[in-house]
């Protein structure tokens, strides 16, 4: 097996609820082979402060730094698992493809920007194997919005006559469209980031099991027709955004009223079926693959659907990628693209000025 075609991806969304890692070999036809792949849950002594950090309560330079040296150690020990899963040796990876975790996220400021942090000569340090990272800021500097960048992936899966549409429901929720072999796609607004901050605030879950408190709730119409009157919704592409933007600080600043909680969860899950159904059907597409955290929450699947009509929905392992781990698979991919010198953006997503070449290279 060889190891230039052997490739590590790790992602840690805005959502900060795992660490996914996926070893990948891609082969020299375009096929995709996943040889294993490890999920590790975020632990909770890093997620609040990480939490602070997106949503402004905290510009803590002290606690950037620790986190950007703790993520890295925590980084480097799922790679450990994951290689402890397969017979693959150290020396047969090529890279590791390193999103980081998002900490800020203004492409629309100026100047622009965009933070991921877990430091990247540590996990190479740890690790032994080069690194690929900082993906995102090439495209900002390039005057993109270094978001989304998984359509230019996504192109890789789809056929060159063909059109299918890819919604991931992280954190953030996004889209991809992809045309005869042309994409598009943007940031559709929140996935499970308010849910998810929602439900913590007053359950101390993590997440909404099966979308069922959502479900125990009565749908706040009012609220809802505030929620997506924000000015995000109605801007065209290219655009992105985050958890410094859609936040609970943004959610209170709505609640004129004091609803049930239970309410307000079932409109924020109606708010992310609402705005991901629309981009699809705005894209024409009659294939639709669907991957995310989200696409695990019953009632949120079941509110698109229905909102979809006929337009059916599937998970992407019919293209050959674990939906679970569609975002890591993606980033193994940025690096190879790097590595070989080739581009990692598309301009027609992100609205950067040409194609870039993304990530810096820290050698092992």
């Amino acid at each position: 097996m060889s190891g230039a075609d052997i490739f590590i991806g790790l992602m840690s969304g805005t959502s900060a609820d795992a660490i996914d890692a996926v070893m990948t070999r891609f082969k020299g036809d375009g096929a995709i082979e996943t040889i294993a792949s490890h999920s590790k849950a975020m632990p909770e002594g890093l997620k609040v402060p990480i939490f602070a950090l997106q949503s402004g309560a905290s510009r803590d330079i002290y606690d950037v730094c620790r986190l950007d040296a703790e993520l890295a150690q925590h980084y480097a020990d799922s790679v450990d698992s994951l290689i402890a899963k397969t017979s693959v040796e150290r020396t047969d990876i090529a890279a590791i493809g390193n999103h980081g975790q998002t900490l800020l996220h203004r492409p629309d400021d100026n100047p622009a920007f965009t933070l991921q942090i877990g430091d990247n000569h540590r996990l190479a340090e740890l690790t032994g194997i080069q690194v690929v990272g900082d993906f995102r800021r090439r495209d900002i500097a390039a005057g993109g919005q270094a978001a989304p960048l998984i359509p230019a992936f996504h192109k890789t899966l789809v056929a060159p006559k063909e059109s299918a549409a890819f919604l991931n429901i992280g954190g953030i929720a996004n889209i991809s469209c992809i045309k005869q072999g042309e994409a598009s796609g943007f940031d559709t607004g929140p996935g499970n980031t308010l849910m998810d901050a929602w439900i913590r605030r007053h359950k101390r879950l993590d997440f909404d099991r099966s979308g069922a408190w959502a479900r125990a709730g009565s749908l706040d119409e009012k609220l809802l027709k505030a929620m997506l009157a924000d000015p995000y919704f109605h801007k065209a592409a290219p655009k992105s955004t985050g958890q410094d933007h859609f936040n609970l600080a943004w959610l209170s600043a709505l609640l004129t009223d004091s609803p049930a909680p239970e309410d307000v969860q079932r409109t924020l899950l109606e708010l992310t079926a609402v705005t991901t159904s629309a981009a699809l059907r705005q894209s024409g597409s009659q294939s639709v693959f669907i991957f995310g955290g989200g696409r695990h929450n019953d009632f949120l699947m079941a509110r698109i659907q229905d909102l979809l009509g006929g337009l059916s929905v599937s998970p992407t392992n019919k293209l050959g990628v674990d939906p679970d781990f569609m975002e890591a698979t993606a980033f193994a991919w940025l690096a190879k693209q790097c590595l070989d010198g080739k581009p990692g953006n598309d301009p027609a997503v992100t609205g950067a000025r040409g194609e870039r070449v993304l990530g810096v290279v820290f050698p092992a």
